[in-house]
């Protein structure tokens, strides 16, 4: 995409904000494109609504705040319920399976859902979250690369845990490559539609 609107959101504690700046360290340092963050909290650093903004471009970015976004990753049902009305039409919708609940989105946008949270605990620590979160992000958005994900992460994460943050991000990475395998139509599927139109 030469041009990409992202919104992180979800509740302070979450690591909302941490993604945010990681998928722009990403962009901007290992992929070499350009990007902006911005970045808004609720009442509360911690347990109120936060959000962060990130833009990413082949070009020189004019205006660094969301006209549109093409990306929204829902992390809290507040969070979801807050920003969906914005998110493009046929935009992206990724969300954490166990705290949001989507209402029916029909064919306006793509969503995909990963229980981000408990594949965390499962890995022993429940704030890698967001990091499953990025794994998946990275698999199914496909704007900013494995590689250069993996980097920013294990460049931004407290020395000693980036065993932990590897694990995480390949955790989520693997779950949004088999989301993609089952969304693509089967052969039978497409056979089934061409024969329909012959009809």
């Amino acid at each position: 995409m030469a041009h990409v609107e992202i919104r992180f959101c979800g509740f302070g504690g979450q690591g909302i904000i941490l993604a945010g700046y990681i998928a722009g360290k990403a962009a901007t340092l290992f992929d070499r494109r350009h990007a902006t963050l911005t970045q808004s909290y609720g009442p509360e650093s911690r347990g109120g609504a936060c959000s962060a903004e990130l833009i990413i471009s082949d070009e020189p970015i004019l205006y660094p705040h969301l006209l549109r976004p093409d990306v929204l990753v829902a992390m809290s049902q507040p969070a979801y319920e807050r920003y969906r009305h914005e998110l493009a039409p046929g935009g992206l919708l990724l969300v954490d399976a166990d705290l949001v609940r989507p209402e029916e989105e029909s064919s306006r946008v793509r969503l995909y859902a990963v229980p981000a949270t408990r594949l965390a605990e499962e890995l022993g620590r429940s704030v890698v979250a967001n990091i499953v979160m990025l794994g998946f992000f990275t698999a199914v958005a496909q704007v900013i690369s494995e590689d250069g994900m993996l980097s920013a992460i294990l460049d931004s994460v407290p020395a000693g845990t980036e065993e932990l943050n590897r694990r995480a991000f390949e955790t989520g990475l693997s779950w949004g490559r088999r989301a993609l395998e089952e969304a693509k139509p089967s052969l039978r599927d497409l056979q089934g539609k061409g024969q329909e139109s012959r009809a």
